[in-house]
């Protein structure tokens, strides 16, 4: 990336593969509104004028060409190969019009063509839109429209999603460019790096436009972490979340490798048929979600550095992973830059809080007058700094209301209302709260309950629609009340199918109930604790026959029904009924069996309940593994010692 790679211009840098050329030459040239004829100028060291993010990728690529950059289903990419094909990707970007605030549809899943093509967009100061592929292809649609997608970067374009006239970039088609070298521009700095789209109150997602200063900021903050070189760097988060972007960032910082790990309900039924764990072995740092890290932390006994991000971390967790390791708690909005505020054992936190501000962040408390509330005192958190993001794409009005100025540092700074309430310690760590509003975090993802209820009451068969998280936290529960004159029956299924075909499957209720009425507070508001209540008892079904004598759950599928019950937060009715129907989804499969294993000593796999996913058979399996035990150990000793 700077001269002194021009050297060996044509031939294959080390640890590139044969079709990739090496990194070369690349000058920082700043990036105007608009573009402009480039005046020469004097010569200046290249690695001083880039952006932080490729200064850092220059330095890995030099220092460590062969170090994994990147690890992933198909295939791995070197330090050296990534630079290379982050320039092919460059080229073709390029030769496809994209320039500064040209909006990038980036549709690569977890494939390791996922991080060249978004360092490509970076360096042409383009604006990325990371999309997951598992998302409905109507949200996938609604997203490229309000991003003004001008090129879509995707292996093979979903059934159903119409591209219109984007202009589309398959990865193939990079890969048999001509080679070249990577030419870095730095862009305007309140240019849009990137458009990370969250559930918004009107039922549709909002895009939060994030800067090139932001971005900037963040990369800064991330290189005062130290973390050590070499090693994989766990992102199993979804690559339209911008925990995505928190993975891959502070492993490329750090030179050490992403490992793209999909622990979605797909990818570990994918991992099941495979016969392999769903995490790679040998990783160094791991970054999840409390409640992911719950389920799968079994694996990653090899992890030196513990980060927990997306939800809040109960004690009892962080104290458990925190023991012998590294663990950093980290908060923050999509709306200031991925993260704001961090704990740091390795500093002497308490990790049971977010923590303090990132270098660069300002965090205040205040009140409803904003006016900040005393040590000890809750109140709402509101976050300033260069990394506050530009607002919400095409919405002035949602924008004004969240961006606010910020009276503590004037000069036209803004700072962003959270809707998180917390209290601030005397030594300055932040205890987080709760919500002021009906915002919730499940499985990590940002979620408006209004966003469920309104896309169900779109039914005509609907009149009216509540949605409430369930106990277990990890799923949502929605109640709805049929229209006069419709039929109930099939509803409910009716319901599940609108919301998965509208929202990412965080959001997708895993119980649906049509009631009567729904309840309600003295305000006449839903009250959503006594829905949850209502929804996590078992249904019955009128005239349903009362099982024969002698015929109740055995002894085992009493153990698995009992261990389901607590994991998915309700009763289950019998042996036969379906985990994934009662609301199951992969964090709570991973969970299920994390439990059973325990309780019962049996190394039963996930694949067994993935495969058929009803207490009769996962108890029949850990029957069976019983047996085998049992035999096992009454069977004769080998009188026969090797080297006898």
């Amino acid at each position: 990336m700077t001269d002194r790679h021009a050297e060996s211009a044509g031939a294959t840098a080390p640890g590139a593969p044969a079709d990739d050329a090496p990194p070369r030459a690349a000058r920082a040239e700043p990036v105007p509104a608009e573009p402009v004829p480039a005046e020469p100028g004097p010569a200046e060291p290249a690695d001083a004028a880039l952006p932080p993010l490729f200064a850092r990728l220059e330095r890995w690529t030099r220092e460590q060409p062969n170090e994994t950059a990147v690890k992933a289903f198909d295939g791995t990419l070197t330090y050296a190969a990534l630079t290379a094909r982050t320039a092919r990707y460059a080229t073709a970007l390029a030769a496809a019009g994209v320039g500064p605030e040209t909006s990038v549809g980036l549709l690569l899943g977890r494939s390791r063509e996922s991080v060249p093509a978004l360092l490509a967009v970076w360096s042409l100061g383009g604006t990325a839109v990371p999309l997951d592929p598992a998302h409905p292809v109507e949200r996938l649609g609604r997203v490229l429209r309000d991003a003004g997608a001008a090129v879509l970067v995707a292996t093979e374009v979903p059934t159903g999603l119409e591209p219109g006239g984007i202009s589309l970039l398959a990865p193939a088609d990079v890969r048999r460019g001509a080679p070249g070298p990577l030419g870095v521009a730095v862009p305007a700095p309140d240019g849009c790096s990137y458009l990370i789209y969250t559930s918004g109150t009107t039922g549709r997602p909002k895009g939060v436009e994030v800067t090139y200063r932001g971005l900037d900021t963040f990369v800064e903050a991330l290189g005062g972490l130290g973390l050590p070189p070499g090693g994989l760097g766990l992102n199993a988060v979804s690559p339209a979340f911008d925990g995505w972007l928190w993975c891959t960032l502070l492993y490329l910082t750090h030179g050490q490798g992403v490992a793209l790990t999909d622990l979605s309900l797909d990818g570990l039924r994918q991992a099941a048929a495979e016969g392999r764990e769903p995490l790679p072995a040998g990783l160094r740092t791991v970054s999840l979600t409390p409640s992911l890290l719950a389920a799968h932390g079994a694996g990653i006994d090899s992890a030196e550095v513990v980060v927990v991000a997306g939800e809040a971390c109960p004690a009892a967790l962080a104290e458990r992973f925190a023991r012998g390791r590294r663990l950093l708690n980290v908060y923050g909005p999509t709306e200031v830059t991925i993260a704001a505020t961090w704990a740091d054992s390795r500093r002497g936190d308490d990790v049971t809080t977010i923590g303090l501000p990132l270098p660069g962040y300002r965090a205040y408390v205040l009140d409803e007058e904003l006016r900040p509330v005393a040590a000890g005192t809750e109140g709402e958190l509101y976050l300033g700094g260069p990394a506050v993001a530009r607002g919400y794409r095409g919405r002035p009005g949602l924008t004004a209301s969240r961006f606010l100025p910020d009276p503590f540092q004037g000069g036209g700074t803004r700072m962003y209302r959270t809707g998180d309430v917390v209290v601030r310690r005397p030594s300055g760590e932040l205890e987080y709260r709760g919500r002021r509003d009906d915002q919730v975090k499940i499985r990590g993802h940002r979620i408006e309950l209004g966003e469920v209820e309104r896309i169900a009451a779109e039914l005509p068969e609907v009149v009216a629609a509540a949605c409430c998280p369930l106990a277990s936290g990890q799923t949502l529960g929605l109640a709805v009340v049929a229209a006069p004159g419709s039929d109930p029956a099939g509803l409910a299924e009716l319901v599940v199918e609108r919301c998965r075909k509208q929202l990412p499957a965080a959001a997708v209720p895993g119980t649906v109930r049509v009631l009567d009425r729904i309840p309600t507070l003295s305000t006449g508001k839903a009250d959503r604790e006594a829905l949850a209540k209502a929804l996590a008892a078992p249904e019955r079904t009128p005239g349903a026959p009362e099982a024969a004598p002698g015929s109740g759950p055995t002894t085992s599928e009493r153990i698995v029904m009992a261990v389901w019950a607590d994991v998915l937060a309700t009763e289950i009715p019998d042996p036969d009924a379906d985990f994934f129907e009662l609301g199951g989804h992969s964090l709570a499969a991973a969970r299920a069996v994390s439990e059973l294993r325990r309780v019962t000593g049996l190394r039963v796999g996930l694949g067994a309940l993935l495969a058929e996913p009803t207490a009769r058979h996962f108890a029949a399996e850990l029957d069976r593994l019983s047996a085998e035990r049992e035999a096992s150990a009454g069977a004769p000793a080998d009188d026969t010692a090797e080297g006898a």
